[in-house]
Order: C-alpha cells, then sequence, then structure tokens
C-alpha cells in the first residue's frame, strides 16, 4: 500500500493568479479535495478527474477525520481553505485530530502545510499599505472563544497601538461584538482613525468601504469582511490608507540621509536609553508632578518610571526625582529596617482596589508570605509572593518612601513617610536615607 499524504492548503484570495506554484501543484497532486463548499468552488476549475468532498460550515473537525481516513488508505489528499489555512483555518484542527489518533511524523502519513496569502495580507493590498507597521488580528467571533477574552485582546491592542485586523466582525446572530470592539477602541484611539472595510477581496462581489473608527459600526459590515483599524499614525491620502513604519524619523526623504543625531542601522533616539532619556526629561520639565502624573503620560507601568529615574546620571538628572532598586535578596533587610520610619502612609493596590492607612513602622511585620500592616481601626495584607520588583524613591521635600511593584511594574504597595507640621521626621528621615546608602542599588544600562 502506498502510503498517504495529506497536504493542508491556503491557495489565498482564491483566483489561481493569487495562488503560488506549490499550492496549484499540490491540487494536482491530490487523489481526494476536500474543503467547505464556498472553498470548493473557488478552485474547481482545478478538480477535474478528482473526487471532491464538499464540508458545511460547521463540519471542521469532519472535514480533518476524512482527510485523516482517506490517508491511511494510501490517497493523497488536498484539504483546501482560502488565504492561509493556518491563520484561523484547518492546519490546527486537522493536527488535533491527527495527535488525538496517535499520528506521529514517522508514521506513515506525511503532512504539509502550504501557505497562502491571508485575508488580511489580501485586503491590506486593496486598500494601500496599513500593515507597514506592528499588527495583529483578532476574531470577533465567540463561538469557540468567551467574549471576555477577546476583550481583553480589543484592549490590550487598543492600549498597545497595534493596527487592527478583525476577522468575523459581524454575522447575523451577532450583531453587537463589533459595536463594543468600536467602543473597546474608542478608549484609546481618536475618533477619526482610518478603517478599510473590504468584502470579498478579489473576488466576484469585491466591495471596498473607506470610514473612520468613529463611524465603523454603522456601515454594511457582514462574515465576508475583514476590518483593518490603523494605529495612530495611520493616514489616508489619495483614498489609500498607509501606517508609516517611522523611516521619515530617522532618514531624509529626499536625500534619504540619516538626520542629525541619528545613526543608520542604530535603534531610533538610542533605543531603551533614550527612551529614558526622554522620561527623565519630561520630569524635569514638570516638577510639580507625581509619579503617576508620569505614567499617565507615557502610559507606562510606575515600575518603568522608576527604572528611568534610576538610570539617571549626573547630566541626566530627573529633576529631583530620586529612585534606587532593592536586590530581592535584600527585601526582608530593607522591610525590617523601614520599623525606624516613624510615622508612614501605606496604600495597597489589588484588582483594581485601592485601599490607604496610617500606621506606626514598627506595625508593619512581616509573617510567612504576608506583609502586615496594621493600626486601630484596620488589618492590610499584602501577598509578598506577588513582589517583583522594590524601589527607594525620593521627591525632594514631597515625597519619601518605599515602592513595591509586579511582574508587569504595577504598584502593589507604597510605603511613604508622613510629615508632620509640614516636615518630615529627622530621625525618621535618617533612617531612611541609611537604608536607601546600605541597601540601594545603582543600575546604568549600558
Amino acid at each position: 500500500m502506498n502510503k498517504g499524504k495529506i497536504l493542508l492548503v491556503g491557495f489565498g484570495p482564491g483566483a489561481p493568479k493569487h495562488m503560488s506554484q506549490r499550492a496549484l501543484d499540490a491540487i494536482a497532486e491530490a487523489d481526494v479535495v476536500i474543503g467547505y463548499s464556498t472553498y470548493i468552488k473557488l478552485v474547481q476549475d482545478l478538480l477535474d478527474g478528482k473526487e471532491v468532498i464538499r464540508k458545511g460550515m460547521t463540519e471542521e473537525l469532519d472535514r480533518s477525520i476524512e482527510a485523516y481516513e482517506h490517508a491511511r488508505l494510501g490517497k493523497t489528499v488536498a484539504l483546501v481553505s482560502s488565504g492561509d489555512i493556518g491563520v484561523y483555518g484547518m492546519a490546527g484542527p486537522t493536527y488535533e485530530v491527527l495527535f488525538q489518533a496517535g499520528w506521529t511524523p514517522d508514521s506513515g502519513i506525511s503532512v504539509e502545510v502550504i501557505p497562502g496569502a491571508t485575508a488580511l495580507n489580501a485586503c491590506a493590498a486593496l486598500v494601500g499599505a496599513p500593515l507597514t507597521h506592528d499588527f495583529c488580528s483578532i476574531s470577533l467571533s465567540d463561538l469557540l472563544t468567551p467574549w471576555p477574552t477577546i476583550a481583553r485582546r480589543l484592549e490590550a491592542a487598543a492600549r498597545a497601538d497595534f493596527v487592527v485586523g478583525l476577522y468575523n466582525p459581524k454575522s447575523g446572530c451577532r450583531t453587537q461584538q463589533i459595536v463594543e470592539a468600536q467602543r473597546i477602541l474608542l478608549l484609546h484611539r481618536r475618533a477619526d482613525t482610518p478603517v478599510a472595510i473590504v468584502k470579498s477581496g478579489y473576488r466576484r462581489r469585491q466591495f471596498i468601504q473607506m470610514t473612520t473608527l468613529a463611524q465603523m459600526a454603522d456601515c454594511e459590515i457582514g462574515m465576508l469582511c475583514t476590518v483593518l483599524i490603523g494605529n495612530s499614525s495611520t493616514f489616508v491620502r489619495e483614498g489609500l490608507m498607509v501606517t508609516p513604519r517611522g523611516y521619515a524619523n530617522k532618514y531624509d526623504t529626499l536625500t534619504g540621509e540619516t538626520r542629525n543625531g541619528e545613526q543608520a542601522g542604530r535603534s531610533l533616539s538610542m533605543g531603551l536609553t533614550g527612551w529614558h532619556a526622554c522620561v527623565r526629561r519630561h520630569i524635569g520639565e514638570h516638577p510639580e508632578a507625581n509619579l503617576r502624573d508620569i505614567a499617565g503620560h507615557f502610559d507606562a507601568p510606575l515600575g518603568e518610571i522608576l527604572a528611568a529615574v534610576a538610570d539617571a546620571g549626573e547630566d541626566d538628572e530627573a529633576g529631583v526625582m530620586k529612585s534606587k532598586p532593592i536586590a530581592e535578596e535584600q527585601l526582608d533587610e530593607v522591610l525590617a529596617a523601614a520599623s525606624n520610619w516613624g510615622r508612614l502612609r501605606a496604600v495597597v493596590r489589588s484588582h483594581g482596589a485601592i485601599a490607604e492607612i496610617l500606621l506606626e513602622a514598627q506595625n508593619l511585620t512581616r509573617k510567612n508570605t504576608w506583609l502586615n500592616l496594621t493600626n486601630e481601626h484596620c488589618h492590610l495584607h499584602v501577598d509578598t509572593a506577588r513582589i517583583a520588583g522594590a524601589w527607594f524613591f525620593c521627591q525632594g521635600d514631597k515625597q519619601q518612601g518605599l515602592y513595591l511593584t509586579d511582574a508587569h511594574g504595577e504598584a502593589i504597595c507604597s510605603l511613604l513617610l508622613v510629615k508632620a507640621g509640614g516636615q518630615f521626621d529627622q530621625n525618621a528621615l535618617e533612617c531612611f536615607q541609611q537604608a536607601i546608602g546600605q541597601f540601594g542599588q545603582t543600575p546604568r544600562l549600558d
């Protein structure tokens, strides 16, 4: 018996001119072609003399099982899909079926994934160059993915300023997901952010709508559409949607020469160290701003701002702000030293909730993995297992204290010295400064 073969074929938008030569060869080689009925129609001219098995929209696993059964009989099977079969396609389910059946690459049935142009690529090509910078794709179908998961991904993509491609944006039964996606994106994007909606790209009923994020949900959108939403730099000119890569920031667009202060092949504005310098410059220009003001301005976690302040040099200071990181193994010693810091204001943050108490430093205790903060009215407990960073922080005569952050750089707890009569207690301040001298690290980025 001949060894069977499964060819997972992504054939792009549909027309043979957009198929790779390998996709055309794979379909020609196949004894059996299996696919969703709409996909079969798109390649019908290539199927003469072949056994063709058409399946419905909800029969994805049936397609994979059928492909495996025919391959076991020694046949070459082409399981076809438009776009790229590995992107929201049949490659994943087929491998799942094969693994569940005990298949391995050495078991006698060979499997090959043949890539094709995705709907995202095809639709982007029709409207200009919207994907020139970082982008992501998100399916709005909640048939297999819970909506809260989809919403979190939309929120993350919006905050991170990705160009976003939406698959499965709307159907007859799912009409509100696109409205909710628009609402989430508008929390972080301008209302006039460019949006392109492409229906049936490169197919007979192709239809393109250029609109804005504010008007997106009012457009004609269905399951045959892909929605492309620009980032903060995306623009539309002469009917074309373009997302700049950033070359104009580094090179003169007319001569191609590197701009002053930049080097060819080097990170724009010195990369991470340059970004930290930008933070410190902003702090110096806004002496009244506090840590949270600065973090909000840069939309960055507090730990990143503290790191930028800590990286200051003699000629590059962050105003009156100073910070020093604390080594993980010395945190217990720092907390023990904190018992001499007099009266403290403790702020604890957890899952969006904030609690604040005043306590005497000697009432700060550590038991097992818990940091206990107590006064006569209240007890607060901080799980030290969540602590991934610890920082001494000073802001002139405004603030002196300790910040504890999680793995994302978000503040878990702060312990700040309290003023009395507009002044810090001198003994407490000296003990705090001694702790900085003893335990504070001095990081410098190369």
